[in-house]
């Protein structure tokens, strides 16, 4: 355990975060899956074990990604691009369907699924920031820089928002995210925004959800004037939120965890807070707000703009995702399937969140080390002049 702690680098506060989300993460699920429990014929007890193999399963992904050097990861972008638009439309046409959306694949022969747009999203963003980095020098070439980048942020976005808008339109948001940062014209980035709209409009107006959609915001907008049964989520979410108080009802004393279709998953926020109080939602918003400033600060940090662009990206999409759900949980936006990351229960989706969070790490462990390489042989002597040389010129990568 001592050899593995040493062998732990990145930033600390992150790792730390990740346990923390951890921890919280058993503690709800635990106390949120009582109806589930019941309907499968388990024990609750069952249940959290299985969780708990997928955090520490994640944890292991996290670690063995934060090893590997980041840079690695841009040239395997390309084939993770390769494989993700074929699995997006296989899952369309083939994939489980639930609440009449096919967003699942099976794993042969494991009876494992997974959702191939938490594998897209990472795919994506690691692709993004290999191509912005890579055409700096001609990042307005509109035929061999802008058309390629254009090209897979729309495949991509259509593939997922057929049968997951919240997640498609969350994606869509870091990209263009990233496409400023990558210093990609006005022009441009309004170009992908506008032909964004256009397949959200084909999506809204002929694909197979398009009612659910319509309903979901028309519920939301005048909860008043809903169809019975139409806000059930979303009041008796509001109902824990605001039965909770400042300190809560306790851990495992939750009410609407017995109301609640989606209390372990979509709705978990909503239980915290009624189990917690206002004190455990805002401890809670305040961990995804540090991480969201400790990876800013990797970003900044970065000697090279591939790894700014994907330690951007990956943390953006976290965070987004994070903010999302609670907002979600407390009204501030139509019900949608978005979990809160590394808390809500999930398969697949931890151990792609946990890899996600392993690159960022990754990220961070070349800046410690290019700093401690720095520190040792003493920049501005001797031959450490070439050091200095190399590092200043990779930092103009990023002007």
């Amino acid at each position: 355990m001592k050899k593995i702690l040493n062998n732990t680098k990145g930033d600390r506060w992150i790792w730390l975060i990740v346990i923390l989300l951890s921890v919280i993460s058993m503690l709800a699920v635990y106390s949120s899956t009582g109806t589930l429990a019941f309907k499968q014929g388990k024990s609750t007890e069952t249940i959290l074990f299985k969780h708990m193999l997928m955090i520490f399963a994640g944890i292991a992904l996290m670690y063995i990604s934060h090893k590997i050097d980041y840079r690695y990861y841009a040239g395997i972008s390309k084939i993770f691009m390769l494989v993700t638009v074929p699995l997006l439309a296989i899952t369309l046409l083939f994939g489980n369907h639930v609440n009449g959306a096919s967003r699942w694949l099976a794993i042969p022969g494991t009876g494992f699924t997974f959702q191939t747009s938490d594998f897209a999203k990472l795919a994506l963003i690691m692709y993004l920031a290999r191509m912005l980095s890579r055409k700096q020098e001609n990042i307005k070439d509109v035929k061999n820089s802008f058309a390629p980048i254009m090209g897979a942020v729309c495949v991509v976005f259509f593939l997922i928002m057929w049968a997951n808008m919240s997640t498609a339109l969350m994606l869509f948001g870091v990209s263009i995210l990233l496409l400023i940062m990558g210093r990609v014209s006005i022009r441009q980035i309004a170009i992908t925004c506008v032909a964004g709209g256009f397949l959200v409009a084909i999506v809204c107006l002929l694909g197979p959800r398009r009612n659910l959609y319509m309903t979901r915001i028309n519920t939301w907008r005048h909860p008043e004037t809903a169809a019975a049964g139409k806000s059930f989520q979303s009041d008796h979410a509001k109902i824990a939120i605001a039965t909770g108080g400042v300190f809560g009802k306790g851990l495992g004393h939750s009410t609407e965890r017995n109301y609640l279709p989606e209390a372990y998953s979509d709705e978990i926020y909503a239980i915290i807070v009624e189990e917690t109080g206002l004190i455990g939602g805002v401890t809670l918003l305040a961990l995804y707000l540090f991480l969201l400033y400790r990876c800013v600060k990797i970003v900044t940090k970065a000697p090279k703009a591939f790894g700014a662009l994907l330690a951007a990206g990956l943390s953006f999409s976290l965070c987004i995702q994070a903010f999302a759900n609670m907002a979600i949980a407390v009204g501030l936006g139509p019900v949608t399937g978005v979990p809160l990351p590394l808390v809500s229960m999930g398969g697949t989706s931890i151990l792609f969140t946990s890899v996600a969070f392993g690159i960022i790490l990754s990220v961070s462990r070349h800046i410690d080390e290019s700093e401690e390489l720095i520190k040792r042989e003493g920049l501005g002597v001797g031959k450490a002049n070439n050091s200095n040389k190399v590092v200043v010129g990779d930092l103009t990568a990023l002007a």
